[in-house]
C-alpha cells in the first residue's frame, strides 16, 4: 500500500466564489473512494485537481508523488485514468469504439496519423473484452446506447493502466439495466488486487459497487464526513450534507437513502 494522492488545507476560489474551502484527505493505493454531496458541493472539482485539470487556490495538492504547481501536468496526466461525460463528449461521433479506446495510448481524441506498436492494439482489444465490448470494435460512437458509451469511457480510462482511476457520474442517466451492468463490472474491476487505487462521484448512493471501500461527503465546499463506506454512509451523515431528514438502509453489499 502507498499514498497516491493527498490534500492539505485545500482551497479552491474562481470568479471570487469559493468552491472547496480547507479539504484535507489522503488516497491510499488499496482504496476505492465514493464522493457524494449536493449539487454545487464541489465533487467535480475534486476530480478536477485528481486529474490535474485544476490547481489550488492555497493548500496543497500531491498526485502519484508529483505536487500540482510544481510538475508538468502533461507528465502526470497520462499515468491518471479519468471517464466523464466532458471526455467523451470530446471524441467524435464517427469513431470506432476500439479506435476510441486506441487513442487513449496517445492521449489523443480521434484517430489520425499515430503509429501504435502491437503492444498498444493487444492492450486494447483486452480491454475490449473485459468490458464486454469485443462485439462492438468496429461500431461507432454514434451509434451507441448510454451503457455503452459509459462503458467505453471506462475501458478507455483503464487502457494505459493508470495509477489512479476517476469515475465522475460512471452509472448516471442509465436505465436500470445499464446501470446494473456498469455497476457489476465496476465492483468486480474494484475487488481486482491489481486495479488501481478509485475514485467515484455520484449523485446517488444505489449506484456505489459493493467493492468500494471509502466514502467522502462534501456540502458547500468543505468536508462533512469521511472514513469507511459501511461506517460513514449513515442517515445522519447524509442528512447533514443534503439538510434534509435522511434514511440510509444497506443490503448485499448496495445501499439506498430514502427521506423520513
Amino acid at each position: 500500500m502507498s499514498l497516491v494522492a493527498s490534500f492539505d488545507a485545500v482551497s479552491v476560489t474562481k470568479e471570487g466564489s469559493r468552491i472547496l474551502s480547507d479539504i484535507s484527505w489522503d488516497i491510499d493505493s488499496s482504496e476505492r473512494w465514493v464522493i457524494v454531496g449536493p449539487n454545487g458541493a464541489g465533487k467535480t472539482t475534486l476530480l478536477a485537481l485528481l486529474a490535474s485539470f485544476s490547481h489550488p487556490s492555497s493548500g496543497t495538492v500531491v498526485v502519484l508523488g508529483e505536487t500540482l504547481g510544481k510538475t508538468d501536468v502533461f507528465d502526470l496526466r497520462p499515468r491518471v485514468g479519468f471517464a466523464s461525460s466532458d471526455m467523451a463528449n470530446r471524441i467524435p461521433y464517427n469513431e470506432t469504439v476500439l479506435d476510441t479506446i486506441l487513442t487513449a495510448a496517445y492521449g489523443v481524441t480521434g484517430r489520425w496519423k499515430e503509429d501504435y506498436e502491437s503492444i498498444d492494439i493487444r492492450r486494447a482489444q483486452r480491454v475490449l473484452a473485459e468490458w464486454n465490448l469485443e462485439n462492438l470494435a468496429e461500431s461507432t460512437m454514434r451509434t451507441l446506447s448510454d451503457g455503452e458509451r459509459k462503458r467505453v469511457q471506462i475501458a478507455r480510462a483503464v487502457m494505459t493502466d493508470p495509477e489512479m482511476l476517476l469515475l465522475d457520474e460512471p452509472a448516471g442517466s442509465l436505465d436500470v439495466g445499464a446501470r446494473e451492468d456498469v455497476i457489476e463490472m465496476l465492483d468486480h474491476f474494484a475487488g481486482e488486487p491489481t486495479s488501481p487505487a478509485m475514485v467515484m462521484v455520484t449523485h446517488h448512493v444505489e449506484e456505489i459497487p459493493s467493492g468500494f471501500t471509502h466514502l467522502l461527503v462534501i456540502a458547500d465546499g468543505r468536508i462533512v464526513a469521511k472514513g469507511l463506506l459501511e461506517e460513514t454512509l449513515t442517515g445522519a451523515v447524509l442528512s447533514d450534507a443534503f439538510s434534509r431528514p435522511l434514511s440510509v438502509t444497506h443490503n448485499n453489499g448496495r445501499f439506498q437513502a430514502t427521506a423520513l
